[in-house]
């Protein structure tokens, strides 16, 4: 079997201030559990952090909920063979859409999408994972993620940061997977939104 395998992520330059972005008032969030694999992929995030000597980032509801929409999204309406990366947004969904480019000139859409989608009151920071391969289990998915993003020099500086994120003090995280795309989601404030359940 032909694997394909594909990550993505931002690399934070500057911090824009503000966005001029449509905000959707109806921010109650739907309940929302966690899949095996989803726990199994935060799980290993932390182990390897520890690893570093590096605290937990404590679960975010807010941003699984954003993870778990961009994964659904990207699996209805990603174009893989577009210029637009794994950071787009389709127009396909009750948030604004982007094209997310190499220049980075779109990447208020990305942060912003906590503050547009939950209460969620910081900026947001997604690392992307892509792939065709069937796993046996949770667990050998979850590791595959997460070996695929350490041996990534940019998406392994968010998880453990360094280089850009060294002074960042991660407070939130996110994991979504849905169809063939996984998305962590970091975030610098607490998120209030109360905890996530593990679906049966």
């Amino acid at each position: 079997m032909i694997r394909v395998i594909a990550v993505s992520l931002l690399i934070l330059l500057f911090a824009g201030k503000g966005s001029s972005q449509q905000v959707i008032n109806a921010k109650l969030l739907p309940e929302t559990c966690l899949t095996q694999t989803e726990l199994e992929l935060y799980k290993l995030i932390n182990e390897y952090r520890a690893t570093k000597g590096l605290p937990a980032i404590k679960l975010s509801t807010s941003l699984c909920f954003v993870a778990r929409i961009h994964a659904e999204d990207q699996t209805e309406n990603q174009k893989n063979d577009s210029h637009c990366n794994l950071h787009s947004w389709s127009d396909k969904g009750h948030w604004s859409p982007c094209c997310y480019t190499p220049d980075h000139k779109e990447a208020a859409c990305m942060w912003d999408k906590p503050r547009e989608l939950t209460n969620y009151q910081g900026k947001g920071y997604e690392i992307s994972f892509y792939t065709t391969y069937k796993y046996d289990s949770p667990a050998a998915y979850a590791k595959e993620i997460l070996e695929g993003w350490k041996h990534s020099s940019g998406h392994n500086s968010v998880i453990i940061n360094q280089d850009i994120w060294k002074a960042v003090n991660w407070q939130a995280m996110g994991v979504g997977v849905y169809g063939e795309y996984s998305n962590v989601w970091f975030g610098e404030e607490i998120d209030t939104a109360g905890e996530l359940r593990v679906c049966e």
